[in-house]
């Protein structure tokens, strides 16, 4: 360690074998469900056959009788034991002024339920086959109660009342912009265009299902391991709904997860039931979700119909956006499920374009159908479908090739920084710059030559362009991390970002090894452990820029700090100590001491530092992505056969990474648009697509590859970093 070492091979902006995947392929992971304690008890849920109903009665206690049962709870149980509901703090009101209206949600429904799914009682076993015995032997009776599973049908006179704070269904409901401006450009408009969009319901069916497992340690902390993005989130969940405890008396752990996509965000009412059960018996108690619960109890995404309207001058200059959107949020209105279709979604709606006036009236409707949550791009994605179908329409109203039309209206990089109608700052961007390379990548002007090839084979091919930008969540917390460097040769950085497949810890110990030089098998990153650090965690594509962030800063403070440290042992001054690739060496001289040999002479055998991070404000990366397909006509077959993408992401750290995740996105997108969707039926409310021979993802053999390229011209100016939000 104490000879010179090039170490630019596994630095940032360098692709290298990700420091995760060893233990994955291997098998040695550690999920939540391959974790197993001695006396460990398993629970399995009771869940609600109908999406409304009236529970008359839930009797338990022939469940509880049974051999090798330990305990059978009902809501009205957890209720009388001082469990609370789970808190739903929405900040925007109903329509007349009136605080945001739900249902309280309890950790086991009380006497109503109101969705398919619903769980309404549990039971706990010695063995899982003692479980499922005691499931059999719950009673529950039900009035059922007529069902409303679309925002546009729940928002109907007569239509069934999910509570009764809310008869017309409405839980908030938020107006952005100036309706009559708007109203005076569309009344001088050369040309208007009007479409109505539908982002339908899909589930985000992460390969690996929620898990959770409770203990109670030797010090009497509950110890909850769990698959999850936020395990602050839950602490502090979990915390607030049992009864006589504290965030401090709660240990929150989590390992590998195998997926995430924002599904796994906060906390969910299976954590506590589990939680409660671990402090009743006082014994390690596990549920593991099974693939049909993923499909009726974990949250939903998108779900937004929308009357989108977009009035331009003669030349195709955007004059104005005017949206009506209805947000199905389901059975109960999250902070987060409202939040998303309110504002979060809206910030980006007038994506890249220079569109000065804005109408937006966006509705959060519950209905009888899973909660909707978090889901990858959050908002976003249900925002940019509708520019982008309004762009294209008027294209075709014009007779523009749609790129033009989109070259148009693009913000150019004079206007920067750049305030978008929805008063969010763009530190940066050369839009059309991007979409240069993504015409010259994608051969656009070549299609026509494509298209008769297809058609000499009796196919029809079709092509669409997508221009545009995201918000990402730089500005919502700070992140810390923690530098351990230690005397066994190892640098240690704990962050409260968490890893959920997307290869974090590698970009980590990459931003690690440009300041430290050390070979990145030297970095150990370590996530997921609240009594070792808290905070935001990883949602709204904040890891890198944040939390990233964070190692650059305590990296660099500890490098400083050990400055000190050499100085004292070498007996010289800190400003006569360099460091290079390892080593303190007193310039000038032979004189020196390795990075690790100086945490041995430490008092704990370690140089501890922290470092803190924050974003002056989200980054906005932007991107070109242009797709084309054929089509079967007697079959209707559809194939992706060409996709090229040119994305300015900022500064790349991990390149492979990010290609990653922008194909995996895009992989995603191409699901929803061609294939995913969550259907209920509309007179029972019942869920007909809880599996995977109904619920259909895209597979492997529908792509042909990606053409993929990144600008890292144009740096994001609002962290240390100049990264820009990739996940």
């Amino acid at each position: 360690m104490n000879a010179p070492l090039d170490v630019g091979r596994f630095g940032s902006g360098k692709t290298v074998r990700r420091i995760e995947d060893p233990t994955l392929v291997a098998g040695k992971g550690q999920f939540t469900d391959d974790l197993n304690r001695p006396g460990q008890a398993h629970l399995i849920f009771v869940r609600s056959p109908h999406a409304h109903a009236r529970i008359v009665s839930a009797e338990v206690r022939g469940a509880a009788a049974l051999p090798g049962v330990l305990a059978a709870y009902s809501g009205a149980d957890l209720l009388a034991a001082g469990v609370k509901p789970v808190a739903a703090a929405i900040p925007f009101p109903r329509p007349d002024g009136t605080p945001a209206a739900s249902a309280k949600r309890y950790a086991l429904a009380v006497d109503r339920v109101r969705y398919v799914g619903e769980a309404v009682a549990a039971v706990v076993a010695q063995s899982r086959e003692a479980a499922l015995a005691g499931v059999d032997a719950v009673r529950i009776a039900y009035e059922e109660l007529p069902a409303v599973v679309d925002a546009a049908s729940a928002v109907a006179p007569g239509a069934p009342a999910l509570c009764n704070a809310a008869p017309d269904n409405i839980a908030s409901e938020m107006r952005h912009g100036d309706a009559a401006a708007t109203a005076a450009a569309f009344a001088r408009a050369a040309h208007t265009v009007r479409l109505d969009i539908v982002n339908q319901r899909i589930a985000p069916s992460p390969i690996e299902p929620r898990v959770v497992l409770a203990e109670i340690d030797a010090g009497g902390k509950l110890v909850v391991t769990l698959s999850s993005q936020m395990p602050t989130a839950v602490r502090d969940g979990v915390a607030a709904c049992l009864p006589n405890l504290t965030a401090a008396q709660v240990r929150v752990r989590v390992g590998d997860v195998g997926g995430g996509f924002g599904m796994k965000t906060g906390i969910y009412p299976e954590d506590i039931v589990v939680a409660h059960a671990a402090r009743s018996l006082r014994r390690p108690v596990k549920w593991c979700g099974q693939r049909y619960e993923e499909f009726c109890a974990s949250v939903h995404g998108r779900d937004v119909v929308s009357h989108a309207e977009l009035a331009l001058d003669a030349q195709g200059k955007v004059l104005a956006l005017r949206v009506r959107s209805l947000a199905s949020v389901g059975g109960y209105a999250t902070a987060t499920g409202v939040l998303i279709p309110l504002l979060v979604g809206p910030w980006v709606s007038t994506s890249i374009y220079h569109i000065p006036t804005i109408f937006l009236h966006l509705t959060a409707v519950m209905s009888n159908t899973t909660p909707i949550g978090a889901y990858r791009g959050a908002g976003r994605p249900e925002a940019i479908y509708l520019i982008e179908r309004l762009l294209d329409a008027a294209a075709r109203e014009m007779r523009l090739d749609p790129a033009e039309i989109r070259r148009r209206n693009m913000i150019q990089p004079a206007q920067m920084p750049y305030t978008n109608p929805m008063a969010q700052v763009y530190d940066c961007g050369e839009f059309e710059k991007i979409l240069d390379q993504g015409l010259a990548l994608a051969d656009w002007n070549g299609f026509a030559a494509r298209r008769a090839r297809s058609e000499q084979r009796g196919k029809l091919r079709g092509r669409g362009i997508a221009t545009f930008l995201e918000w990402t969540g730089g500005n919502v917390l700070a992140e810390n991390v923690t530098v351990n460097v230690l005397a066994d040769g190892f640098i240690e950085l704990t962050s409260a970002t968490q890893a959920m497949g997307q290869g974090i810890a590698t970009s980590y110990a990459q931003l690690a090894v440009d300041v430290f030089q050390v070979p990145i098998e030297r970095i150990r990153v370590l996530q997921g452990d609240t009594d070792r650090a808290t905070g935001f965690g990883s949602a709204g594509s904040r890891s890198l820029f944040t939390g990233g962030g964070a190692v650059h800063v305590a990296s660099k403070r500890t490098v400083e700090h050990a400055k000190q440290l050499a100085g004292d042992a070498l007996e010289a001054s800190a400003s006569d100590i360099e460091y290079r690739a390892g080593r303190f060496n007193v310039i000038g001289t032979d004189l020196g001491i390795g990075l690790f040999d100086l945490a041995a002479t430490q008092e704990t055998a370690r140089i501890t530092m922290d470092g803190t991070a924050t974003a002056g404000a989200p980054s906005w990366p932007n991107a070109c992505h242009i797709c084309e397909v054929e089509v079967d006509p007697d079959t209707g077959d559809v194939e992706v056969v060409a996709y090229a993408s040119v994305n300015d992401i900022g500064r790349v750290i991990s390149p492979q990474i990010v290609r990653g995740q922008v194909e995996g996105g895009a992989v995603q997108g191409i699901g929803q648009a061609l294939c995913e969707q969550v259907v209920y039926d509309k007179d029972s409310g019942q869920l007909l697509s809880a599996s995977f021979m109904d619920y259909a993802l895209p597979r492997a053999d529908v792509f042909r590859g990606f053409k993929t390229q990144f600008d890292t011209s144009v740096p994001c100016r609002t962290n240390v970093l100049g990264a820009k939000g990739v996940g």
